[in-house]
């Protein structure tokens, strides 16, 4: 981790009832009242406790991984992360998280591109230790992002969440005032062909409306855009996409992945920005005196 390319969003421990702010110290982390993670040699900090795993190996596998990895090189996402861009540029400069950041391909571009402080959360330790090694200029959290997030209260400007939780009060804790969450959801016909060989249908299933409801107590939609490829796959692609989709994994399912030589696929996913809810100030009263 460089911290003298980029300002690290403040950070709080993640034992339970602690919460508070973590210090760089040489290779560690540590809290006031003792606390502390290690730096690992590729640069990243596991915050991750006991209680926030249900087992050792948490999160994606170095396979599942390395399928994403191998994906991310055949261009595939290249049209998302360009919208992503532009959607996080006006709030960029408060500092970008993304919750659910996998190998760290859309944090590294925006980090990149905008120049931000930007710090990556995942569960899985394969897929941050990846993301720390390709991107070093950015900052890399092992965390267990349905649990309470380890960051400061209104810390960031912008979160993040494209294959991650949806864990709205949490998004709102850390946003600071006027800051913003880009939320990316699978559109209806995402994959349609590749569902439809393997699964034996491709129902359109509507999840964007669903995602929206379920964080309309706290956030708005400013602003909803739909982003579509349909690239060719090989067979080699098509496994991993369907290694990286954990699709594929019954027997009847296996079978018919194997067969498939090559296939266009639909790529969608709908990027939706959403600004907090005004509080009322009873509610401002509440949330100034938990934190």
């Amino acid at each position: 981790m460089n911290q003298d390319r980029c300002q690290w969003p403040p950070l709080a421990c993640s034992v339970r009832d602690c919460f508070a702010p973590l210090v760089r110290r040489e290779r560690l982390f540590a809290c006031e009242r003792g606390h502390s993670y290690d730096v690992a040699k590729s640069g990243y900090v596991n915050l991750l406790q006991p209680n926030d795993r249900r087992s050792l190996a948490a999160g994606d596998s170095a396979e599942h991984v390395a399928a994403r990895v191998r994906l991310h090189a055949r261009g595939v996402d290249l049209a998302v992360l360009d919208a992503l861009v532009e959607l996080v540029r006006p709030h960029a400069a408060r500092g970008v998280v993304e919750v659910g950041c996998g190998p760290g391909f859309a944090l590294e571009r925006v980090e990149r591109d905008l120049g931000c402080s930007a710090l990556g959360l995942d569960l899985s330790a394969h897929a941050i230790d990846v993301a720390a090694k390709r991107a070093p200029r950015a900052a890399w959290i092992v965390a267990n992002a349905d649990r309470r997030l380890p960051l400061l209260d209104a810390s960031v400007g912008t979160v993040i969440s494209i294959t991650g939780p949806k864990h709205a009060t949490e998004f709102r804790r850390v946003l600071a005032d006027g800051g913003r969450l880009v939320l990316g959801v699978p559109a209806s016909d995402d994959q349609a062909e590749l569902r439809a060989a393997v699964l034996g249908r491709a129902d359109a299933t509507e999840r964007v409306e669903r995602v929206l409801a379920s964080v309309a107590d706290v956030f708005e939609l400013v602003e909803r855009r739909t982003v579509r490829v349909r690239p060719t796959f090989d067979a080699a692609g098509l496994a991993d996409l369907l290694l990286a989709t954990y699709r594929g994994g019954r027997t009847r399912e296996a079978e018919r992945a194997r067969e498939l030589v090559e296939l266009d696929v639909t790529l969608a996913v709908e990027l939706c920005v959403l600004a907090p809810r005004q509080a009322s100030a009873g509610s401002q009263l509440a949330r100034s005196r938990s934190s």
